[in-house]
């Protein structure tokens, strides 16, 4: 038995004016045919899980191309044409196959077309028989649209967020193929959606309301209704049409049951609308906690996110920081800020030297740059393995990284935008998170997993800039409308 497996991954953010291209997506991996068995190393994603699965099954698994770019802008037409083109390709010169496992992550936008998924999916299709299944993991934060539910397809979403099972969800998807090749099951799809934006501030999976959802979505798959039920509240920060909550269902050959159970679960998405709003914290408030209170305090920086597709370069946190007097406070602040030219002046100067530079906005718009002198306290290549649960195993690769002191600010100026969800953020540059009155993580959520047990409390900062929690912050043109909590509730 040969399974091909190949990935596209991108979480699109549609606020951010810079477009994707394939030098995104390599500058986080791009991997093709042979390379996609050994490049992973000890990182717990969904490739990874899905080759484990095949291998223990005795499968020979054809790899074709797998690339992330993380979250960025609209990718463009070309760089869609290139990877996609490439791995199509490799899917004919494979020959015959007899399943596809592809990793996405299910809100792709292009420059021309709001359903990247969709067409990607359609045009996989297309190149096989009827009868080879396609199997599908997807991130819990898909935008998913009736396009992507392609003839003889199955999709499987995530389970957890923060993202803890990306593996697992690999493994699943595998697992479910190898049952449809031996004729133990027979997979059909449903999806139910509600037109509700959902702040992933307050959208955990381990806390109400999604907690409810997510235990009544597990029981339907334990009592044997459905096979897999995903749960997608979708990342808010793309203008699409027909945004919002989304409950997709996998039934064994029972299409009936599968809308049932799919209506099900977007009604209770429905009914808890109102407590989905976020419980978001000024940032002058969140400072002044953090500064006057006993312990360690985590502040998420929301708004300025990365993992959402945010620059990472908004000075809105250090003007508030450096108004409120942190730099004087006698207890240490850290936070982070993209920048690379001025990590590159930093590291000009060397450690130990006063710096003045000018930092912030060289990609966000929503603000200006800010002005500082401080001495410089560690340089460092920026490259760390995450070991936090989430992509334990994981390289990442922050690029050239310059600790300066500001009074009592430690501001981590590094060069490459990436995920602000491990500890190493930190801990890598010399900065231990005990020694810490107050550390701001440019996180929405995904930080709690990790920070939460280095922490006295954990707040979520009301910031602005392309990822903001708060919804009312965004200016929609493209999304169907009427749309919850912005406009009034219609079912």
């Amino acid at each position: 038995m040969r399974i091909a497996i190949g990935g596209i991954m991108q979480e699109t953010n549609t606020f951010l004016p810079v477009p994707t291209e394939v030098a995104t997506f390599e500058s986080v991996y791009l991997r093709r045919g042979e390379a996609m068995l050994t490049g992973y190393g000890a990182a717990r994603v969904e490739v990874p899980g899905m080759l484990a699965v095949l291998r223990a099954a005795g499968v020979e698994p054809v790899p074709l191309l797998a690339t992330m770019a993380g979250a960025a802008g609209a990718v463009s037409r070309a760089a869609f044409e290139a990877l996609l083109g490439d791995l199509l390709q490799r899917l004919r010169d494979a020959g015959p196959v007899d399943g596809v496992l592809l990793a996405l992550h299910g809100a792709m936008v292009l420059e021309d077309q709001p359903d990247a998924e969709g067409e990607l999916l359609e045009r996989v299709r297309a190149e096989l028989p009827a009868h080879v299944p396609i199997g599908v993991s997807l991130d819990l934060h898909g935008h998913i649209t009736p396009r992507m539910l392609q003839p003889n397809t199955f999709l499987i979403g995530y389970r957890e967020y923060p993202h803890i099972d990306m593996y697992e969800a690999g493994e699943r998807t595998a697992q479910l193929m190898l049952d449809v090749l031996a004729g133990r099951r027979r997979p059909v799809m449903a999806l139910a959606k509600k037109h509700l934006l959902v702040s992933p501030i307050n959208a955990r999976t381990d806390t109400p309301p999604l907690s409810r959802i997510v235990a009544a979505a597990r029981r339907m798959e334990q009592d044997g209704r459905v096979l897999h039920a995903s749960l997608f509240p979708v990342q808010p920060w793309i203008d699409v049409p027909d945004l919002g909550f989304c409950a997709l269902v996998c039934a064994d050959g029972d299409a009936r049951a599968a809308q049932a159970a799919a209506d099900e679960l977007a009604a209770m998405a429905w009914q808890a609308r109102d407590e989905f709003t976020p419980d978001l914290t000024p940032l002058d408030d969140a400072i002044r906690i953090g500064l006057t209170s006993p312990g360690t305090t985590v502040v998420g920086d929301g708004g300025d996110a990365p993992s959402s597709g945010a620059a990472a370069d908004n000075t809105a946190v250090l003007r508030a920081l450096l108004a409120a007097g942190a730099d004087r406070a006698g207890r240490l602040t850290y936070l982070t800020l993209c920048d690379a030219d001025a990590a590159r002046q930093a590291a000009a100067a060397g450690v130990g030297a006063t710096v003045t530079l000018r930092v912030g906005h060289k990609m966000s718009r929503d603000g200006e740059p800010l002005d500082i002198t401080g001495c410089v306290r560690t340089l460092t290549d920026g490259v760390f393995t995450m070991h936090d649960a989430g992509a334990d195993g994981t390289e990442a690769d922050m690029g050239l990284t310059a600790v300066i002191a500001i009074g009592d600010i430690r501001l981590a100026i590094r060069s490459r935008r990436f995920l602000e969800w491990d500890t190493g953020l930190f801990t890598s540059a010399g900065l231990p998170l005990r020694h810490a009155a107050l550390v701001f993580v440019k996180s929405p959520s995904h930080f709690r997993v990790s920070y939460a047990p280095h922490a006295d409390r954990v707040l979520a900062a009301d910031t602005p800039d392309t990822t903001t929690g708060n919804m009312h912050r965004l200016v929609f043109k493209n999304v169907t409308r009427p749309l919850y909590p912005l406009d009034a509730a219609a079912d």
